[in-house]
C-alpha cells in the first residue's frame, strides 16, 4: 500500500495538480493575514476555515488523477480495502503538506504577532492551538473531497456540487445559534473556541466530535464506493 501511495502522490505533484489548490490556498491566506496582526491562536483558527474548501478540493484533484482503469487496476493487484485506503493516505499526507505551508506562512508576510498582550495567550500555546485547529480540520476536509472524487459521484458537475455543498454548509451550520451544528464538523466551532478562553473540556469535545462526525462520513464513503464497485 506503500507503494501505492507514493503513486498518487507522484502522479498528483507531477501532473501539475498540486499548484491550483496550493495557489488557492495562498491568496486566500494572503488576504486573510493582509488586514494586519493578529495573535497567532485567533489567526490560525481563522485560517483553518479558511482552508478546509482548498484542502477538500485538492483531495478531490489528488484522488481524481489516476484514470478510472488504472484505479481497477490497482484494486485487482493491491486489493479493494488497500485501493481505497491509499488514496485517503495519499490524499491526508497532502493536506499535512499544505497545512505546514499554511503555518509557516504568516510568519513570513508579517501577519501575526510574537508580542503577548496582557492576560493572553504565550506564542508556543498559540501556534499549538493553530496546529491543533488545522489537524482538527484534515480529517473532516480529506473524506469530503473523497466524496466529491469521480469515483463517488462519477461526474465532474456532482463533484463540484458537493465540494459546494459541504464546504458552504460547515460555514453556514457551523455558525454560532445554528440549529443543527452536528451535522457539520466543528470547523467554526474551532476558530471560535481558539480566540476565545479555550479549556481542556472544550478542546476535548470538539476534538471528540471532529472524530465522530470524520468516522460516519469515512464509513459512507466506504459503503458508497463498494456499493459503486
Amino acid at each position: 500500500m506503500t507503494a501505492l501511495v507514493r503513486l498518487r502522490l507522484a502522479g498528483f505533484l507531477r501532473t501539475g495538480r498540486a499548484v491550483a489548490p496550493l495557489l488557492a490556498g495562498l491568496v486566500a491566506l494572503g488576504i486573510l493575514y493582509g488586514g494586519g496582526r493578529a495573535q497567532p491562536a485567533e489567526a490560525y483558527g481563522v485560517s483553518a476555515v479558511v482552508l478546509f474548501p482548498v484542502l477538500a478540493w485538492q483531495t478531490k484533484l489528488l484522488l481524481d488523477v489516476e484514470p478510472d482503469g488504472q484505479r481497477r487496476l490497482a484494486q485487482v493487484v493491491a486489493g479493494v480495502r488497500r485501493e481505497r485506503w491509499a488514496g485517503l493516505l495519499a490524499a491526508g499526507l497532502a493536506a499535512l503538506g499544505t497545512v505546514l505551508v499554511a503555518l509557516v506562512f504568516p510568519w513570513l508576510v508579517g501577519g501575526v504577532t510574537a508580542v503577548v498582550e496582557p492576560g493572553g495567550r504565550s506564542v508556543a500555546v498559540g501556534i499549538v492551538l493553530g496546529l491543533w485547529a488545522h489537524l482538527l480540520a484534515v480529517p473532516p476536509a480529506v473524506l469530503l473531497g473523497a466524496l466529491a472524487s469521480r469515483a463517488c459521484t462519477g461526474s465532474a458537475g456532482y463533484g463540484v456540487a458537493v465540494l459546494a455543498l459541504g464546504g458552504v454548509g460547515a460555514i453556514v451550520l457551523g455558525l454560532s445559534g445554528s440549529a443543527v451544528p452536528w451535522l457539520v464538523p466543528p470547523i467554526m466551532a474551532t476558530a471560535r473556541a481558539t480566540t476565545g478562553a479555550l479549556t481542556a473540556p472544550t478542546a476535548a469535545l470538539l476534538t471528540c466530535w471532529a472524530a465522530a462526525w470524520s468516522a460516519v462520513v469515512l464509513a459512507g464513503y466506504l459503503w458508497w464506493r463498494r456499493s459503486r464497485a
